[in-house]
């Protein structure tokens, strides 16, 4: 290119070849990233000379040639092993020669990581003794390391003989974070005016509550969950559903529960107990040796109260619409009893249906023994039960050969009881285990008594067909077996005659089918008992299909329930059968996530009722929620609605409803939450789960964390993710588009792995400061070249900027003023200081501040 060319100023120059300095520079970044590579790097300066730039002939790239484009220092990356995430954190990365003579960047790692990440460093003294901090890489052969600074990313390759194979989903013990020290506050308020339509019905109010303090401190779990409840006339009660302390024993691959909680249920039926409890925890295992757990489906057929009980205690109230309903959002109390589900209609009737926590074949991976030892006082939910001492231990133990063998015993002073089963992986045609529970017992006023319980149990899972899950079970008790429950319930300080209906048969049977892509879904649950000394039976079906045809969805539900349980109100339904239909039209392409509802559902007894309905979500995040609803219905119900809203804000969740038919008017509403105080002051947030995260991003006020609905940073830059999942890998990542407009992060992604209840940190370092775009100039009035390094030496975030065209630099984080240092080659002499200041005028509320900044 000729001199003229060069002489011309670089604000002149065309738009493309301004782009073209740009990608030439990113080219300039990027292209020594791979660190495996050993040829030296170069990068032709003449190639950039588009136009003759001003101060185009000046370029030096030799400081990216000679190192693989970045400095030596501490990285925070992403640790891959063979394509396999294993681990993010700080990582010292140090110049070396390489056999063929020039310096690349290797990673620090010491024999200790090396070892925790899976390879099998005892097959090679080579690297170094096991405190080495710098392990030798190339003891391994084939071994390579390659550094991505684009993605902050460490892959390190090793021969598949050299690394310990781990099963998918598996994450190191050593990962596992226990959190910070923390106060919780986990909050549920709700209640409800219901204002009488007809002269046989009265005003009434009711109001519920659950609080879940909790207290973390190192490893140690502190946790109560507690309710009340308030009727119309004034009663009140509180109830504790229990406190205890819990901590995890990694090496055991166990839980230490001390207080309230319930035996496992895997051999006995779960037992409520105060005391002390070690037990294996399956959420320690990889993703592919987890567990299940239910989900509860009705049909309302008018605007109805939903009570979930599990063994007396209620741990879960809400309100629904007509039509077919799903609660999958409970929270997790730690029983195992069958859920008891009373939906309350507005014309004062009830629906009684049992959801059976079904529990899998007990079946374990070859080698991997599971065990329980439990010990305390019985805790029954009626307080005229004595406090009896029992102690119950069970084992299970995988087997070659796909079988499992598994025992355990109860004792009590009135109770003794030894079982003993075996499972087997029975290949396609899935899994399988019996057992059998011979118990001795002494009812109160009874003379002893012994008999046996037979179980089987199956599940399957078939991918090919698309049945997803299933559950059938059966038991059989002949007359003089009792459960420990049973027994111990009888010992009371009570006149009232004893109940001695016991359990004789139980079938228990859950499957979901795919039907293909076409023929949409099918869910179908069955539950029966029948019991001794009783005519009584208890039975509960439910049936659903679910399908979707452009976008509009649709589905079929059928329930059939026999309880002859009976509240006393003279309305309980004992037997019935409900069939419902329900479609949703979308509203896409006229308003966003709105959609259009109808529903009709008819029971045996003739009651009919229909619903048209329109709902959506509104606001950026979606995060509120509205519908709108018109019911009718015969037999005296008539016409009748409902209209509810849902806000899920950054502190909080709060609802309200208002319904109303002929017999009635009620409003309802209620506020969830949770609290969490630190070291760092005290941060609100959405109801939270057992295990959360903390974002701590101080500066960054109002930002979004990606995936969670309605959360976003304070003011203060914290944020509760209320969700996170035990000894799991869990990426939480800020929503760099809601960063305001004077923050920058150096990382946008933080992944943790938290203990059981713990509470961690996910730290964000934010460049809080202007943005300014500066044209350096040096002594002599030339631009700085192109290609020169800027950092300001008093912000550890303000590192490693990049000139490009014309000596412009964009900066970001900075103050209002200070020093900055400019190199551009590998000798001293290519470098320089530049101060600056932001004036009036330039310190403006602007997005970029423009100014000029000259070497001195």
């Amino acid at each position: 290119m000729n001199s003229a060319k060069k002489g011309h100023s670089s604000r002149a120059a065309p738009r493309k070849h301004r782009l073209a300095w740009l990608i030439a520079g990113q080219l300039a970044l990027m292209g020594g990233t791979f660190t495996k590579a050993h040829a030296r790097e170069f990068f032709n300066p003449a190639l950039l000379e588009l136009d003759s730039v001003q101060g185009a002939s000046d370029i030096d790239l030799t400081m990216f040639e000679e190192q693989g484009t970045q400095p030596p220092g501490t990285y925070h990356v992403d640790i891959y092993v063979n394509n396999d995430m294993v681990d993010t954190r700080d990582v010292e990365f140090q110049l070396k020669k390489t056999a063929d003579g020039p310096e690349r960047l290797e990673p620090c790692l010491s024999v200790k990581q090396l070892s925790e990440m899976g390879v099998k460093t005892d097959h090679f003294p080579a690297l170094g003794s096991a405190e080495e901090q710098c392990a030798n890489l190339s003891a391994i052969p084939q071994a390579s390391a390659d550094f991505r600074f684009s993605s902050q990313q460490l892959l390190l390759s090793f021969p598949q003989a050299s690394v310990s194979k781990q099963p998918r989903g598996y994450v190191s013990k050593t990962q596992w974070d226990e959190g910070i020290t923390a106060l919780l506050m986990n909050y549920s308020i709700s209640g409800s005016n219901t204002y009488a339509g007809t002269a046989n019905t009265s005003d009434s109010n009711n109001q519920y509550a659950n609080l879940r303090p909790g207290i973390n401190i190192g490893p140690w779990r502190l946790r109560n969950y507690s309710t009340w409840n308030r009727d119309s006339e004034g009663q009140q009660q509180w109830k504790s559903v229990y406190t205890y302390a819990q901590r995890a024993i990694a090496p055991l691959d166990a839980s230490l529960t001390l207080g309230d909680s319930n035996s496992p249920s895997e051999i006995f039926d779960g037992v409520p107990f105060r005391g002390a409890q070690i037990a294996s925890d399956d959420e320690m295992l990889p993703d592919s040796m987890r567990g299940y757990a239910p989900v509860v489906r009705g049909i309302a057929r008018t605007n109805a109260e939903v009570i979930i009980r599990q063994d007396g205690y209620t741990i879960y109230q809400s309100y629904v619409s007509p039509g077919a309903f799903e609660i999958n959002d409970m929270y997790p109390t730690g029983g195992n009893g069958d859920l008891d589900v009373t939906i309350k209609e507005a014309d004062g009737s009830e629906q009684h249906l049992i959801v059976p926590y079904a529990s899998l074949p007990v079946l374990q991976r070859e080698g991997r023994l599971k065990y329980s030892l439990t010990y305390g006082q019985y805790r029954a939910y009626d307080d005229s039960v004595d406090k009896v001492m029992f102690g119950q231990g069970t084992a299970m133990y995988g087997l070659p050969s796909g079988f499992t063998l598994y025992t355990g015993g109860q004792f009590a002073e009135k109770y003794q009881s030894a079982a003993l089963g075996v499972g087997k992986n029975i290949g396609e045609m899935g899994a399988l285990s019996v057992d059998l529970t011979q118990a001795w017992s002494t009812p109160k006023n009874t003379e002893e008594q012994s008999g046996q319980s037979w179980r089987i149990r199956y599940s399957k899972n078939i991918v090919r067909t698309g049945t997803n899950f299933a559950i059938a079970g059966y038991r059989y008790s002949t007359k003089g077996f009792y459960s420990l429950n049973e027994i111990l319930d009888t010992w009371r300080d009570s006149s009232a005659p004893l109940n001695d209906q016991r359990r004789r048969n139980r079938t228990e049977f859950t499957m979901n089918q795919e039907l293909g892509e076409v023929a949409g879904s099918l869910a179908v649950s069955w539950m029966s008992e029948d019991y001794w000394n009783s005519n009584r039976t208890m039975r509960s079906i439910g049936a659903s299909y679910n399908n979707s045809w452009n976008g509009i969805s649709y589905g079929l539900n059928y329930s059939y329930n026999i309880n002859s349980q009976d509240t006393g109100s003279g309305k309980t339904y004992e037997r019935d059968q409900i069939l419902g239909f329900n479609i949703t039209v979308p509203f896409s392409r006229f308003e966003h996530n709105t959609n259009a509802t109808y529903g009709i559902s008819s029971s045996k007894k003739g009651n009919t009722s229909q619903n048209l309905g329109i709902n959506g979500t509104l606001l950026d995040d979606d995060n509120l929620s509205w519908s709108a609803q018109e019911t009718y219905g015969n037999k005296g119900v008539g016409y009748g609605g409902n209209l509810s809203t849902d806000y899920r804000g950054a502190y909080g969740e709060v609802n309200a409803g208002y319904a109303w038919d002929n017999s009635s008017k009620r409003l309802n509403y209620g506020l969830q939450g949770g609290i969490i105080a630190h070291e760092n002051g005290i941060t609100f947030g959405q109801p939270l789960g057992e295990t959360v995260a903390l974002v701590k991003a101080p500066g960054a006020a109002g930002v979004n964390i990606s995936n969670q609905t309605g959360v976003k940073t304070d003011w203060r830059g914290y944020a509760i993710v209320p969700y996170s999942s035990p000894y799991r890998k869990n990426m939480v990542q800020l929503n760099t588009e809601t960063l305001p407009e004077n923050v920058d992060l150096t990382l946008t992604t933080q992944a943790v792995v938290p203990t059981r209840g713990a509470v961690v940190r996910a730290n964000f370092e934010a460049n809080v400061g202007y943005r300014i775009l500066m044209s350096l100039l040096r002594a002599n009035g030339s631009v700085v070249p192109f290609g020169a390094v800027v950092n300001d030496p008093q912000q550890k975030t303000a590192q490693g900027f990049l000139v490009g065209d014309a000596g412009q630099v964009y900066l970001t984080g900075m103050a209002d003023s200070g020093t900055l240092q400019v190199k551009w080659g590998a000798d001293d002499e290519q470098s320089c200081t530049v101060s600056y200041r932001l004036d009036q005028q330039n310190s403006q509320d602007t997005a970029v501040k423009i100014m000029t900044g000259k070497c001195l």
